[in-house]
């Protein structure tokens, strides 16, 4: 059974499939080839709030890095093709306390499992 993880800041690009690559704070232990689940919202649902399922895929790369080492390629593949590196990394501290510029973060890049594989290069 896939993992299930949150993309309710980023549930628009991940709808069209525009989001290839996320950011987090945690999962250090994601390992390539693991498949998740991507949802609405996890953790903190109301009583009675249902789990909405938006899709499923497979983790093709997950590497620790500095949160600024972030590329303009990679905002892109995060899903905001409008903001240049450092306004990623501005976003990402306003929007996950604590986190800071020089954070160590898990980069995490996945292939939606309906869409072709060649679609979704593996790095080497």
């Amino acid at each position: 059974m896939p993992r299930l993880m949150s993309v309710s800041l980023t549930e628009h690009q991940v709808r069209a499939r525009t989001k290839t690559v996320t950011r987090r704070t945690g999962w250090r232990h994601l390992r390539p080839e693991t498949r998740l689940t991507l949802c609405r919202k996890v953790m903190g649902r109301r009583t009675g709030e249902p789990l909405v399922r938006i899709t499923d895929v497979e983790v093709v790369d997950v590497r620790r890095e500095r949160l600024d080492h972030i590329t303009t390629e990679d905002t892109r593949a995060e899903g905001f093709p409008e903001m240049t590196a450092a306004e990623f990394v501005a976003f990402f501290c306003r929007t996950h306390t604590g986190c800071t510029p020089e954070t160590i973060i898990t980069r995490i890049q996945w292939r939606y499992l309906d869409t072709p594989v060649e679609d979704h290069p593996i790095p080497r």
